[in-house]
């Protein structure tokens, strides 16, 4: 049965979604364990604002790049052509789904069993969920574009000729857009690969503020925000086979190099296999007797942990959406404070939210508080500015009200189908991330993989990233579910048809 509801449902949504948070609350860990938590923020602080920047590691920014450019191209082309029967073939979808259901680290930590740490570890690790993801939004954009062309193709003109030639020339703008966005994700997630120890910027970062050195911190992240504010003076038509070309002759070298064919064999025949299966116990009752503690001690406890923190951070995100969108609205902030605005939610979201967590961490002591803050900054800053484009594409009447009345009687109501389609598409992200942070202390699924991991019980990491992966792909089901009862899944709400600036 399809649900059904009228755009007055966007209240009733709304407010179940709030009680929702507001109960996780009661039982969530947001505890502050930190003794000053403001003398650790003034040295950050003071770091950023006295950067040390003849400390950063030259090689540490190319590895940063060289990881993200070879890793979106990968995961771009492969993105590129299973978009072509996405639309047509349910298996194709199914396994995009479970590709970008699984976070760019746990594909990092399968990964080093077989590659080390590696630049096929980095690479893949990035490759893998961007071409699911890449994959459904080119879909998006190619069932979006005008069909015309198909009408004057021969009859038995094949599905691949047909794309390249009738297809591609239209829709190669957008997906050039849509890629240079994935750029700037996949720049994240190698700076973030670098806290599990492959040598990108991450990794000198995290030396730096565990030794306490603030202003070599410092120094990384501005390094950091300068090349992501930059990347469309550096990615250009005639530089992306330079840059392909350079990213390969500076990829860094194996650290611990394994003989990756016997490693394979035994990843795959060996241990990721189920502990009873590999002593010669077939039995069912040996499978669940194995499974089972898994099931109880780890997979639930981890499940809800992850739900509750993906719950009140998905709300905090919508809060900080609502306040933070004006900022970049040209009818609220004017021509003056617009830019700054602009500004100031563009290095939010291009901070990633494991290194915020990291940050936040540092001030505030191991609980859920600095997860919250880390994803509702992130995501905020991406909607708000979203929004705040949608805001300026509104045509107001000459005696429009001004300030909060034309906050909350001419914007908010106009933009609050966006603004909620915006929410739902990202609560699928705000999961996937939730579960991630468990590596940093949180007990959601993340804690026990990287538990696993460390204690080498593969197989046991791999059921439970698999459970990960479900919840996810499930979250997604019923938030597609949702738009479309609230008739807003027809809404731009991904960054194929809103890629900012």
């Amino acid at each position: 049965m399809r649900l059904s509801l009228a755009p007055q449902g966007y209240r009733a949504v709304s407010g179940w979604f709030a009680l929702a948070a507001l109960a996780c609350l009661l039982v969530a860990d947001l505890h502050v364990t930190t003794l000053h938590p403001l003398a650790e923020l003034s040295r950050l602080l003071g770091g950023l604002i006295r950067p040390d920047v003849l400390s950063v590691e030259g090689s540490s920014v190319l590895y940063t790049v060289a990881f993200a450019v070879l890793g979106v191209a990968v995961g771009a082309g492969a993105g590129l052509l299973l978009a072509i029967p996405f639309a047509r073939s349910r298996a194709v979808r199914v396994a995009c789904a479970a590709l970008r259901s699984v976070h760019e680290l746990f594909w990092a930590l399968l990964l080093m069993q077989v590659f080390g740490l590696s630049a096929t570890t980095g690479v893949l690790a990035i490759a893998l969920p961007y071409a699911g993801i890449c994959a459904k939004v080119y879909s998006e954009i190619i069932e979006e574009a005008d069909l015309s062309a198909l009408r004057v193709l021969p009859p038995g003109t094949g599905a691949i000729p047909a794309f390249a030639y009738a297809r591609l020339p239209d829709l190669a703008g957008r997906f050039a857009d849509y890629t240079l966005y994935r750029l700037e994700c996949g720049m994240r997630s190698s700076l973030v690969l670098g806290f599990i120890g492959l040598p990108t910027m991450g990794f000198s970062l995290e030396s730096a503020f565990r030794q306490g050195r603030y202003a070599e911190a410092g120094a990384l992240l501005l390094v950091f925000y300068v090349l992501i504010g930059s990347r469309r003076l550096w990615v250009r038509g005639w530089s992306v086979p330079l840059l392909l070309v350079g990213a390969l002759f500076a990829l860094p070298p194996a650290i611990g190099r394994a003989e990756i064919g016997p490693s394979l064999v035994r990843f795959l025949t060996h241990d990721i296999v189920p502990a009873p299966l590999r002593a010669g116990d077939a039995s069912l009752g040996g499978l669940w007797a194995w499974f089972r503690p898994i099931l109880t001690e780890q997979i639930l406890p981890g499940m809800a942990q992850t739900l509750i923190l993906a719950q009140i951070a998905l709300v905090a995100t919508a809060l900080g959406a609502l306040l933070l969108f004006p900022l970049t609205a040209r009818r609220f902030a004017g021509p003056v404070g617009r830019p700054f605005g602009r500004v100031l939610l563009v290095v939010v979201r291009s901070t990633p939210e494991y290194m915020l967590a990291y940050l936040c961490l540092q001030m505030l002591g191991p609980s859920m508080l600095p997860a919250i803050i880390a994803l509702s900054l992130h995501n905020a800053g991406i909607i708000g500015y979203l929004m705040g484009r949608h805001a300026d594409a509104i045509p107001y009447r000459p005696d429009a009200p001004h300030g909060l009345n034309l906050y909350a009687y001419e914007t908010l109501p106009r933009l609050y189908g966006q603004f909620l389609a915006f929410l739902l598409y990202r609560w699928e992200l705000i999961l996937r991330e939730s579960a991630i942070f468990g590596i940093l202390g949180v007990t959601t699924l993340g804690f026990y993989v990287d538990a696993a991991i460390s204690e080498l019980r593969l197989d046991v990491a791999v059921m439970l990233i698999t459970a990960t992966a479900l919840l996810t792909m499930a979250v997604d089901a019923f938030s597609r579910t949702l738009r479309r009862g609230l008739r807003i899944n027809d809404l731009p709400v991904s960054l194929a048809s809103n890629v900012a600036d």
